[in-house]
């Protein structure tokens, strides 16, 4: 049967119908372009946006698959103050949070136990035997003294270090600047000198009243120095300390107990130091209030009027 190609009257022809169809496509446009948006919309309401580079995440992903960074943030169960989920410390309340994890060697734990049953230590904390200030890690977060036996034994490993050793000395040489006396005027050589002679006398009518010989008696040969010998040796000092302190900065590490001891060990004492970490770059009076140590850090030497730039100090 032949096709009926007539054309009747009101009925759109082929060019008039494509005509229609083009304009149809032009009008809904829009609606498809709203569609799509709505629809990534939702995408992004039921996944989980990265806080710090936007990316959107699964829902149930705690970590930004872009940049690595955690997706929410953990409440402090002691104060209820915000804080990263890798915390084992909240630096608002200075508590240690984690009862999963013994706060003095690292070791897990698993009921209600009152001591690690690896290290011993007791779970509500160590009082300082120096300055009886009570600490829930391995060293005395105000005086640096060793707590534990693992604690003593990695300052006696840190001890054998050829860079440790030049660190103790540097630090107790600096010691000694920051108690030496600067002379000011001519006087005070003068005085110095009589002291010094002075000092001789007593100690030869000494010798002689007992029988010893004189001849061991020494004489200070270490003059007083100016105002300006002193700051220049004291900076000299300040540099040396400070690259061997960067030097011996703390890597990551996968336990933050351990990077926390790890840290505590090298501090020498003598010095004025900081801990400034990898986690906020905050500077904390030592790695026991930083909430996230295993990122590293390293200790800094603090002048006399930047203390108030420590950031957990009460």
């Amino acid at each position: 049967m032949a096709e009926d190609t007539t054309i009747r009257p009101g009925q759109p022809t082929a060019g008039e119908e494509l005509t229609q169809q083009r304009e149809e496509l032009v009008r809904e446009q829009p609606q498809m372009e709203n569609n799509v948006q709505t629809q990534a919309a939702v995408q992004t309401a039921e996944g989980v946006a990265c806080p710090f580079c936007g990316t959107v995440n699964e829902p149930t992903a705690m970590f930004c698959q872009s940049c690595g960074k955690p997706l929410r943030m953990g409440a402090c169960p002691n104060c209820g103050s915000e804080i990263d989920p890798e915390a084992d410390f909240c630096e608002v309340c200075h508590h240690y949070i984690r009862t999963d994890v013994c706060s003095f060697c690292g070791a897990p734990l698993y009921g209600s136990e009152a001591y690690c049953p690896e290290c011993g230590s007791p779970r509500g904390g160590i009082v300082c035997p120096t300055c009886r200030t009570l600490n829930d890690f391995a060293f005395c977060k105000q005086c640096g003294t060793a707590l534990t036996d693992e604690a003593r034994q990695m300052v006696a490993e840190m001890k054998q270090r050829p860079d440790y050793q030049e660190l103790i000395r540097l630090a107790r040489e600096y010691e000694n600047l920051l108690m030496q006396v600067p002379y000011t005027s001519e006087r005070d050589l003068v005085r110095d000198q009589q002291n010094e002679q002075l000092r001789q006398r007593v100690l030869m009518l000494l010798a002689n009243d007992r029988g010893t010989p004189t001849e061991d008696i020494k004489p200070v040969t270490e003059k007083r120095k100016s105002k300006e010998e002193l700051t220049r040796e004291k900076e000299a000092h300040i540099e040396q300390l400070t690259r061997l302190l960067e030097g011996m900065a703390i890597p990551p590490m996968p336990s933050p107990v351990k990077a926390r001891n790890y840290a505590m060990a090298q501090k020498p004492l003598g010095v004025r130091l900081a801990w400034v970490c990898n986690f906020k770059h905050a500077m904390h009076s030592s790695p026991c209030g930083c909430a996230k140590p295993q990122m590293g850090g390293k200790w800094v030497i603090l002048g006399k009027n930047n203390k108030q730039e420590i950031k957990d100090d009460k």
